[in-house]
């Protein structure tokens, strides 16, 4: 396969070198309007040659769509127009929208909705790494949409990328991913800020920061641009699920206000229950 990726950040870096590292792709075509990210991912060997999408169209077999799901929504559309044969699919993390746009195209079972779902909190193509993907979740949205050579050609493509396949509608997407992601790096950074307001020194941070502190506030470190369009497209969701969590969080203070070891016994061995359903994952 030849294939274009726009977007050459972690997510559509990794997913290059492990394409042509596992054999999938032959050749890959990058685009990327930061001109510092073509030019890394061009010399590092991420990928083969430097485009515009418009003129990499005609060369390639699979478009890729990397970029932030506000970006995705203006392009997708536009490149479904270009289209003769070719298969788009992108990575976004939020579906329902880009189902809509795209749900009356002529060209829609050209187009395979997917969500990997992999990442790490750092971003660029000097992110990327071989792996990123192995052993994780690949959604599948609105399959029956999608003509059975697209589905059948990027199935094998996460395939290779050692994914597991899971099939979703758009909207169910959007919904679990609020609760299982996007609450995550809420919370997240509204931990770190919590502890740069109360903690003025930065010593103390890195000095008394351990294991469980640091995996906490990771995602923290993840950029506005990616995320920012994540949480305005899924906002109703995230506002669902924000709710309940402000919730439980307030319940945990009213046991701390009253110093019940009972019942911050009961929260936690509550909160334990995860664990079986992580283990099977």
């Amino acid at each position: 396969m030849k294939i274009t990726i726009v977007g050459l950040g972690l997510i559509g870096g990794s997913m290059a070198i492990d394409l042509k590292k596992r054999k999938f792709a032959s050749y890959i075509i990058g685009v990327d309007n930061n001109i510092l990210h073509a030019n890394i991912a061009l010399h590092n060997g991420i990928v083969d040659e430097i485009l515009t999408w418009e003129k990499a169209i005609s060369k390639t077999d699979i478009v890729i769509l990397a970029v932030p799901v506000n970006v995705a929504h203006k392009i997708l559309p536009k490149i479904l127009d270009a289209l003769d044969n070719q298969i788009v699919t992108d990575v976004c993390s939020t579906k329902a929208r880009l189902a809509k746009l795209t749900e009356n195209h002529p060209k829609r079972g050209n187009y395979v909705a997917c969500h990997p779902m992999a990442g790490t909190e750092n971003s660029g193509p000097w992110a990327a790494q071989s792996n990123l993907f192995d052993g994780k979740a690949c959604i599948l949205c609105d399959v029956e949409k999608t003509n059975g050579t697209a589905k059948k050609i990027v199935t094998s493509m996460y395939e290779s990328l050692n994914m597991r396949i899971i099939q979703m509608e758009a909207e169910s997407h959007d919904v679990h991913a609020a609760y299982v992601s996007h609450i995550s790096h809420i919370s997240s950074f509204a931990l770190a800020l919590t502890v740069l307001e109360k903690e003025n020194n930065e010593k103390n941070i890195f000095d008394l920061a351990s294991g469980g502190f640091d995996s906490t506030v990771r995602l923290a470190k993840s950029n506005a641009e990616m995320w920012t369009p994540i949480f305005m497209q899924n906002h109703e969701n995230v506002l669902e699920v924000l709710e309940t969590y402000i919730q439980k969080l307030i319940g945990f203070k009213d046991v701390l206000q009253r110093k019940s070891t009972e019942e911050m016994d009961q929260l936690i061995f509550d909160a334990n229950k995860i664990r079986k359903i992580l283990n099977t994952q």
